[in-house]
């Protein structure tokens, strides 16, 4: 007997769309990231319901071994001088670790231990970043296009977002035709 061949899922890489998977999608608006950009009140000026960005993930089971795979669609704007960005996180598993492909767009992606030491890596198309175990991260996009980048993490990884309630180390600002990067 031959067996069945399965179509598995895609993803378009210079757009980072999915097909033939079940897709979990979820948007993070202006609205959903209080306290996470350094201007309050040129956050508290801007459109509410604007999107920040879009995430969207296969639908995985979170057991042992499980692993989510997901782009982040992360768009060009700015609040105040300081760029769009996720709103980062630790793993509330913290020995687990990540890794993420830049698709398209350019960027950054800020990395922080929990000690505070943080660095920045340069977000393109074709990029890879491995993001260590008990390291929080985040992306910035720089540009003036979407920022996507496909992401593959564990699925009892889980997220926490608490211990950056101060925020990271390091924050991006427009300057001239460029960024800025400041201690937060």
């Amino acid at each position: 007997m031959i067996p069945d061949i399965i179509l598995p899922p895609h993803v378009a890489w210079a757009s980072g769309v999915f097909t033939n998977g079940p897709l979990l999608c979820k948007t993070t608006h202006i609205a959903d990231l209080p306290d996470v950009f350094n201007d309050n009140d040129a956050w508290r000026g801007c459109e509410p319901q604007q999107r920040v960005y879009d995430v969207e993930m296969f639908d995985t089971p979170s057991n042992d071994g499980a692993l989510y795979v997901g782009v982040t669609h992360l768009y060009a704007g700015k609040i105040g001088d300081e760029f769009f960005m996720t709103r980062g996180h630790f793993h509330r598993r913290r020995e687990q670790g990540e890794v993420y492909f830049g698709l398209r767009g350019c960027g950054l992606l800020l990395l922080q231990t929990e000690a505070g030491d943080a660095r920045l890596e340069q977000v393109t198309a074709g990029s890879v970043h491995i993001i260590p175990p008990f390291t929080a991260h985040r992306l910035i996009n720089t540009g003036n296009e979407t920022l996507s980048s496909l992401a593959v993490w564990p699925g009892i990884a889980g997220h926490d977002y608490a211990l950056l309630a101060e925020g990271f180390a390091l924050r991006v600002f427009a300057s001239g035709e460029g960024y800025e990067v400041r201690h937060g």
